[in-house]
């Protein structure tokens, strides 16, 4: 379920009822179903990570459509937190009361695996494409322990950028030429064809695609302050670390084609895998 380009916001819907917890990370989602009669797998700003780790989900996912990489769509989810009140765990209704208005859907993929490239064949162009793109947004949340991609319906689908646009936790000036430790990526082993990845995908990065991207967000999960009066210089900040990020480009290919030419796979050891509930059995 793959949009063929980025919108200029997300669809809201409203949540409807909380289905259960997914107790595989610190920031607690839940799977949620929606007046749109559509299940979400959904991460809330009342969360530990904060509305950041959201803006970076939306971003990411917004580029990676853009690249021809596949993502769950994304919705705003409208919660209530009237829904609480049916919950036994005093974790999840506190959760649930903390997150209060808009939230970010990830739309529910039943009967999804975690990729294990032992186990799925990764094409090499596939695999350049996503080394490059995580190089691209600083991703350092695929790793050969948790890869956060899934095979679903005969293809994999890249999950869990809230890690990424770690420059928008401080803001300060930085090197945007500076190297991408690759070194635990899940797909490295997977030859990735990093040539054909960056002279296909850079010229797609665009400034019309990054504004585009950045327009997906709520104007409420954006953090303002001195520096950024407005949300609208917010999204002009994203915009700018980014195009930095592709002016220095040259710098942090060189360091991926290096890992890329270096990969030692005797230095890995059996992945630690997730173990994920059983209601993601079936298929709809």
């Amino acid at each position: 379920m793959v949009s063929s380009g980025v919108t200029s916001a997300l669809r809201e819907v409203k949540a409807t009822r909380y289905v259960t917890p997914l107790r595989e990370g610190g920031s607690l989602p839940g799977l949620m179903e929606a007046d749109d009669l559509g299940t979400y797998v959904v991460k809330f700003s009342g969360a530990g990570q904060g509305r950041k780790a959201l803006v970076a989900e939306v971003i990411c996912a917004a580029v990676a459509r853009v690249l021809g990489l596949p993502v769950p769509d994304l919705v705003a989810v409208d919660l209530d937190p009237v829904l609480a009140t049916n919950e036994p765990d005093e974790e999840i209704q506190a959760l649930i009361r903390a997150s209060a208005g808009l939230n970010l859907g990830v739309d529910f993929l039943p009967g999804s695996l975690d990729l294990d490239v032992s186990a799925f064949a990764v094409d090499p162009v596939f695999a350049g494409r996503v080394l490059w793109f995580d190089a691209l947004i600083g991703n350092v949340d695929r790793s050969w322990r948790n890869p956060n991609m899934l095979f679903w319906h005969g293809r994999p689908y890249l999950i869990d950028h809230g890690a990424a646009l770690t420059f928008h936790h401080s803001w300060a000036p930085g090197s945007f030429g500076a190297p991408f430790d690759a070194s635990e990526h899940a797909l490295l082993g997977c030859s990735p064809d990093l040539d054909s990845a960056a002279g296909e995908l850079a010229p797609l990065v665009t400034p019309d695609v990054l504004h585009a991207a950045t327009a997906e967000v709520p104007a409420g999960w954006l953090e303002t302050g001195p520096a950024m009066a407005s949300a609208h210089d917010v999204r002009a900040a994203y915009v700018d670390r980014l195009l930095d990020r592709m002016a220095a480009r040259d710098a942090w290919e060189a360091g991926l084609a290096a890992a890329v030419s270096g990969y030692d796979e005797s230095l890995r050891t059996t992945p630690r895998r997730r173990n994920r509930p059983t209601w993601h059995g079936g298929d709809r």
